[in-house]
């Protein structure tokens, strides 16, 4: 929200809504949920290529002779190992180890990162960032007006990319980001990606927005690029078993209840927030492991949402994050933390309540979906 209390729009507005696009209030932002059918969104995305405005993301810069060690301090990941040019996966904790958000960092130079944070949640990462600035040599700056986002992902995106740049995409490796020019535009050019395929996003000036989404419309027009919206972005990031904050994250959970334990780097030089909340969190989930995140696929056809509870033999043994219809399985899914002792795929028994209806559901390992190399 702005400061007045009304939706932020981004600079690819007004396009949207001449492309007939369903508007709806995310984050505070007012932002296109879908154009036409979510569903032929979605398999676009898996089949050929899907454009997306993602404007509503948080850059925050962190620049100076001390920003590695001040991102080291601040966020669970070993930040400062990172090489210039690539990104990281990781995640800013509270002192107690709740997550507040997962982020990427890209490292852009030697003394230059970007902080990209969720939409919700990025005033809180700015704010945490700003608070444990105090004491470094390092500035922390908030650029979420200074950039517009747009991702082009799905099998047809490289080539798309590649009529519009000179930049050594073959080269660009996953989680890594380049400055380049595309379409004229000068942009940052990562791949990172949320949908289970490969893409890029585009990081630019404002300004230059609406040139590159037409400028990329008109190059994807051969090979069936469509524009698509937040709602094929989460069934293809639930597909592709990829969290989301506020359904499989939040600051009731440490990254080792989340099964993500990985990103927290207690090898790393120094102090960081949270370090011995989260060392106490990972020997308790090594004693007493933790409900797990599996995937559960519906064998009727009632859809899970999130906060149904997961039965088996008439016990409560967890609950539903995220749950949607797979238009690539063609079945409903969901991902839902459960007990241990019922977590392996193929348990028996196990089931969702629906409105009071013990609906049957198969646990399986998670991504629903992984891309063909």
């Amino acid at each position: 929200m702005s400061s007045t209390g009304e939706l932020r729009h981004t600079a690819l507005d007004a396009l949207h809504r001449s492309l007939g696009a369903t508007m709806t209030d995310f984050a505070g932002w007012d932002m296109p949920l879908r154009y036409g059918s979510e569903r032929d969104e979605h398999i676009a995305v898996r089949t050929k290529a899907g454009l997306f405005d993602l404007s509503h993301m948080g850059e925050i810069t962190v620049t100076g002779p001390q920003a590695a060690a001040l991102l080291d301090f601040a966020l669970v990941g070993n930040i400062g190992g990172v090489k210039p040019g690539r990104a990281r996966y990781t995640m800013i904790c509270r002192p107690d180890g709740g997550i507040l958000d997962d982020l990427i960092v890209y490292r852009l130079g030697e003394t230059e990162y970007m902080v990209v944070a969720n939409a919700s949640n990025a005033q809180v990462v700015l704010d945490a960032l700003t608070e444990r600035a105090a004491g470094f040599d390092a500035e922390v700056r908030d650029d979420r007006d200074a950039y517009a986002l747009l991702a082009v992902q799905g099998p047809e995106s490289p080539g798309i990319l590649k009529s519009l740049t000179d930049a050594d995409l073959d080269g660009l490796k996953y989680y890594a980001g380049l400055p380049g020019t595309v379409a004229g535009v000068p942009a940052l050019i990562a791949r990172t990606g949320y949908t289970g395929e490969d893409g890029f996003e585009l990081f630019v000036k404002p300004e230059h927005a609406v040139e590159l989404w037409q400028a990329l419309t008109k190059a994807g027009e051969g090979v069936g690029l469509v524009p698509c919206g937040l709602s094929c972005r989460d069934t293809l990031r639930l597909e592709a078993g990829m969290p989301l904050y506020g359904h499989e994250l939040s600051t009731s959970l440490t990254p080792f209840d989340a099964g993500l334990g990985r990103v927290v780097k207690f090898e790393k030089e120094g102090d960081f927030v949270g370090r011995e909340a989260l060392r106490e969190a990972a020997a308790r989930a090594e004693q007493n492991p933790p409900r797990v995140l599996v995937g559960l696929v519906a064998e009727g056809r009632r859809v899970p949402r999130a906060g149904y509870a997961v039965v088996a033999g008439g016990e409560v043994i967890g609950e539903v994050t995220s749950g949607a219809p797979s238009p690539t399985l063609g079945k409903p899914i969901a991902m839902a933390y459960v007990d241990a002792a019922h977590a392996a795929p193929g348990s028996a028994g196990v089931g969702v309540d629906i409105r009071g209806s013990h609906e049957p559901y198969e646990v399986v390992a998670l991504p629903f979906y992984k891309r063909q190399k």
